[in-house]
């Protein structure tokens, strides 16, 4: 812990940095990915501060759509997509995702119920013909997937995508090699950036 609070006594030695930030925010990506540590958006992207919107959620999970019982990752992408207008919406799986790889292989979460009553809710079980892969790469990518399209039901989303002011990605994010790969449509596959 200690480096970490050395860190943020330096962080705030610089001020000059950070004033325009204190006008407001106006980031053109939200950027939707598991709560994991290894994932780091920032990080990955190059991104500074107020460069991108954070949504992150165990197994970058993004609920169905239910009008009338809101949740907190619904208002972020509203909030994100009809306050912010951000203009591009990445969904990022993770190889070595230990929620989508809990799902696969059929886990007994029994000791965290929190964790299992939120999987069992919010993800269907992603297409994998290798549960045993530890990177669980075809699961977290087909899961990736599947949430993009979960996206498309939000009004808001709908909307914007329907004329032209936002688009979405698929990425994946390889915990052991630091690879980005985006899904293409017209290969169906997920290919390097």
């Amino acid at each position: 812990m200690q480096p970490l609070i050395d860190n943020a006594r330096m962080f705030g030695q610089r001020p000059e940095e950070f004033a325009r930030l204190a006008e407001g925010q106006s980031p053109d990506v939200l950027f939707i990915t598991c709560s994991d540590s290894r994932v780091v958006p920032a990080l990955i992207t190059g991104a500074r501060p107020g460069e991108l919107f954070e949504l992150r959620t165990a197994g970058n999970v993004v609920p169905l759509y239910a009008f009338g019982h809101p949740t907190s990752e619904a208002a972020t992408i509203e909030y994100a997509v009809e306050v912010l207008g951000v203009k591009e919406i990445v969904v990022c799986g993770h190889s070595h995702c230990g929620a989508v790889g809990a799902v696969v292989r059929g886990d007994d979460l029994t000791p965290v119920p929190a964790v299992r009553d939120w999987l069992a809710h919010a993800c269907d079980e992603p297409k994998c013909a290798d549960p045993t892969d530890k990177t669980v790469t075809e699961a977290v990518q087909n899961h990736v997937l599947a949430q993009v399209e979960r996206l498309r039901a939000y009004p808001c989303v709908e909307s914007r995508l329907t004329d032209g002011r936002l688009r979405l990605h698929a990425w994946f994010y390889e915990v052991h090699t630091g690879a980005v790969r985006e899904h293409r449509a017209d290969t169906d596959s997920f290919e390097k950036l």
